[in-house]
């Protein structure tokens, strides 16, 4: 496919989106109906789309409408590039711009460079702070691709080695020691041996420090309660012997764990909420609550403009109650932990303080909000523990 036919296949598909088709659903029916596109085809298509999506409002402003054809010239804008360059009308490009399309906006409002909804500029800025404008502009950037070395097979430096003969290029990041940032050749990590043989494992750095600041050195039994795909229930395996018990309360997320689990060398059990009873208490229960996903926008950045305050409110009572639920499975002198790859002061310091207020007994022993700023993804972390006297 040529260049302007990419970005024609691309306005389609945001057409498709804009009516309400996910993304990933939207992309993989083009696939499959469009045979003849490579691999590469595929890939510069799906960047194009993603790149409008973190980009929604700007691309608008600049395009001047709504469509999926405004919105590819408006991203190219963004980028720097005159769309008139691809907006050709030859083959299958798109048509040649028109007058209108032919002159950019002059002003653009500066709400719509923030790239976010209205409602969530204030609900962002009392969180972020002064860092509030440089993290939106992050967010509308495509987010780096991390690995993290499986410790209970491997080191780092071995991993860079056994990368490198497949091509793949990293380095280490500092924000975790478990993490290699991935900085050439991340479409051949699937099909690499370390990836085959259990040395790596895709997962956020910010989503590994968070794993690595749990306290497992004393614990013998360990619940991953919110455990989805079983990431941070692999990297706690990884780096602590115990016994690790992972739940979902949709259990389809873990299908593939036990395969994961066996490719990196480590146990893992898989139980339904009746088994963790019988289980219980455990030393360290992690719930890795669902939420917002404003953290990990940049890689999921349809969730930026799907998000409601109404949403957000059920999100919170649903993170409410995980944590109330847990409550009872934590041994006496164990860890109740809290996470979020959220942003929002809604789902992680006022969740905590709800938490308090309904737990007197209860105390905040660890509290840390990560941003982009910080290299990963957005994310929050709590350790509580129960007072001593109560204990």
């Amino acid at each position: 496919m040529t260049p302007g036919a990419r970005i024609a296949a691309a306005a389609a598909l945001l057409d498709e989106i804009a009516g309400g088709v996910p993304a990933e659903k939207a992309l993989t029916g083009w696939a499959r109906r469009s045979r003849f596109a490579g691999s590469g085809d595929r890939a510069a298509i799906r960047d194009h789309v993603f790149d409008a999506l973190r980009r929604w409002r700007s691309t608008a402003a600049l395009g001047g409408g709504t469509t999926g054809r405004a919105r590819m010239i408006g991203l190219l804008r963004s980028h720097g590039q005159d769309p008139a360059a691809l907006f050709t009308g030859e083959g299958h490009a798109p048509a040649a711009l028109t007058e209108a399309e032919a002159s950019p906006p002059a002003d653009l409002p500066a709400e719509a460079l923030l790239d976010l909804p209205d409602w969530l500029l204030a609900p962002l800025r009392e969180t972020l702070g002064p860092d509030f404008e440089n993290t939106a502009e992050m967010l509308r950037h495509r987010a780096p691709v991390f690995l993290r070395v499986n410790t209970a097979k491997t080191d780092p430096d071995q991993v860079v080695a056994a990368l490198s003969s497949d091509g793949i290029s990293c380095r280490p990041h500092a924000l975790c020691a478990t993490a290699l940032e991935v900085t050439e050749g991340a479409r051949r990590i699937g099909q690499s041996r370390a990836y085959l043989d259990g040395l790596v494992e895709l997962q956020d750095v910010a989503s590994q420090s968070v794993t690595a600041e749990l306290p497992l050195a004393e614990a013998g039994l360990v619940l991953d309660y919110c455990a989805g795909g079983g990431g941070k229930t692999l990297a706690m395996a990884a780096r602590h012997r115990a016994r690790y018990v992972a739940h979902d309360a949709h259990p389809q997320r873990l299908k593939d764990l036990p395969e994961r689990a066996r490719r990196a060398g480590v146990s893992v059990e898989i139980a339904d909420r009746a088994a963790l009873g019988r289980s219980a208490p455990f030393d360290l229960v992690l719930t890795d609550v669902p939420c917002s996903g404003s953290g990990a926008w940049r890689r999921s950045p349809e969730g930026k403009w799907a998000l409601t305050p109404e949403a957000l409110q059920t999100l919170n009572a649903t993170q409410d109650a995980i944590l109330d639920a847990a409550v009872p499975l934590v041994a006496p002198q164990g860890v109740l932990a809290y996470a979020t790859c959220s942003l929002l002061r809604a789902e992680n310091r006022d969740r905590i303080e709800a938490f308090l207020a309904r737990h007197p007994d209860w105390q905040v022993t660890y509290q840390r909000q990560y941003t982009p700023l910080d290299g990963g993804d957005g994310f929050f972390a709590a350790h509580l523990t129960r007072k001593t006297d109560a204990a």
